[in-house]
């Protein structure tokens, strides 16, 4: 097997911020072999799936591949009640994936892009910007009430918008140079010292063995 494809089956639509977090750690465990993702969209299905089970079946539908990422927040959950969640409904469908990992950051995604100051000015379009972006320490990322929030903040303050008219057209894109955050990370292990992303690289390790692809 030369190439690895993998689906991320997102908690929403902005979620396909994983997508560079999920390719970074498939290179880290086989970097001799090809990667294509895809985030499932059922944008075009006449009547969209609901519920976990639902979404997780079509997803198997209309974007057959060799690993299935299942995306939850925490948010207001713990850890593991999420992954349950997940479990229990791969176990209620009976045509299951042939390969399914959990995914679930500690509140919420963003809480994984908080940690690089450098890519955050790329993607706020001023690379050479200076200012104090006063990022949390990474061992309390987890903690982070609204990680949304403080990317946000951290994005405008890296832009060096001041005016309103600057900050409007600004903030209509938040949601692009989020994603540009991610993708201008190169190195996502300082994220291993936090237990969820851990668990996901664990998780990840197991599966790919259990393959015979690591």
């Amino acid at each position: 097997m030369d190439e690895i494809t993998y689906t991320l089956l997102a908690d929403g639509s902005s979620d396909r911020r994983l997508i560079p977090i999920l390719t970074w750690l498939l290179r880290e465990q086989c970097p001799e072999k090809c990667f294509q993702g895809e985030v499932a969209d059922f944008n075009k299905l006449p009547k969209k799936p609901k519920g976990l089970e639902q979404r997780i079946e079509e997803s198997i539908k209309q974007h057959p591949c060799d690993i299935l990422f299942i995306h939850r927040d925490a948010e207001g959950a713990s850890y593991k009640d999420r992954v349950k969640e997940i479990r229990d409904a791969i176990n209620n469908i009976p045509d299951k994936p042939s390969a399914a990992i959990c995914v679930v950051p500690v509140r919420m995604l963003e809480a994984w892009l908080l940690f690089d100051e450098t890519a955050i000015r790329k993607a706020a379009d001023n690379p050479n910007s200076d200012v104090d972006l006063d990022l949390p320490i990474l061992k309390s990322l987890e903690n982070n009430k609204d990680p949304k929030d403080e990317l946000k903040q951290r994005l405008i303050k890296s832009s060096g918008c001041t005016t309103k008219r600057c900050l409007k057209r600004f903030e209509r894109d938040i949601s692009e140079k989020a994603f540009k955050v991610a993708e201008n990370i190169e190195d996502f292990s300082p994220l291993l010292k936090l237990s969820a992303f851990k668990a996901l690289e664990d998780e990840l390790t197991d599966e790919l063995n259990t393959m015979g692809i690591s």
